[in-house]
């Protein structure tokens, strides 16, 4: 006489249990396979955030104030930095220098680094690759993520996503503010700076 069966009997309360397990099994290695596609999916999200986290903005207007002994003087359109400064500050004010009577050229010191005008993206990062702080030339967009995140204590950038300024020293290089745009130029009046991403070279 043959053995009876184990198995359970379709439709009965153990089939529908074993039916159960089942699907719940399926589920559970369906959702652990998707879990590495899933991560990476949002891996940029992520990444976004943790950057946008540790941005630093500033809340109020960028202004100079001059204090003896830090603050450059400022003499017929030139800065000149105080005697102690670091050779790659001063580096810098020479650069700035030699932008004064420059105009404004949308795109300028981009597709040339040596250029007969400059924009506002250009114009830091001539002076900064002059200071040997940088190699090339980055857009305004770039700026978020050079050098370390805050004022620095020679230098700042005020980055945003349609323009870049500076600060040497507390003074201001700009091609914009106080309404017309202009050539880079040093700018000791106020300007609104709301919003604006502060970067700066590590160690200045």
């Amino acid at each position: 006489m043959p053995a009876p069966s184990t198995r359970p009997l379709p439709g009965s309360k153990a089939a529908r249990k074993i039916s159960l397990i089942l699907l719940t099994d399926f589920a559970i290695v369906s959702a652990v396979k998707r879990i590495p596609s899933l991560f990476l999916a949002t891996l940029p999200l992520i990444l976004g955030l943790v950057s946008c986290s540790s941005q630093v903005t500033t809340r109020q207007p960028v202004s100079y104030r001059y204090d003896p002994g830090y603050s450059p003087d400022l003499t017929h359109g030139r800065a000149f930095p105080p005697s102690h400064a670091p050779a790659a500050v001063r580096q810098a004010f020479a650069a700035a220098n030699r932008l004064q009577r420059v105009p404004y050229k949308w795109g300028g010191g981009h597709a040339q680094l040596v250029d007969y005008g400059y924009d506002c993206s250009g114009s830091v990062s001539y002076v900064l690759r002059a200071a040997g702080l940088i190699d090339g030339c980055l857009s305004s967009r770039d700026y978020f993520n050079y050098g370390a995140p805050g004022p620095g204590k020679w230098i700042t950038i005020y980055t945003s996503r349609g323009h870049v300024f500076m600060t040497v020293a507390g003074l201001r290089l700009d091609t914009g503010g106080s309404g017309a745009r202009s050539g880079p130029r040093w700018k000791p009046e106020p300007r609104q700076a709301d919003g604006y991403v502060m970067r700066h070279p590590e160690g200045y």
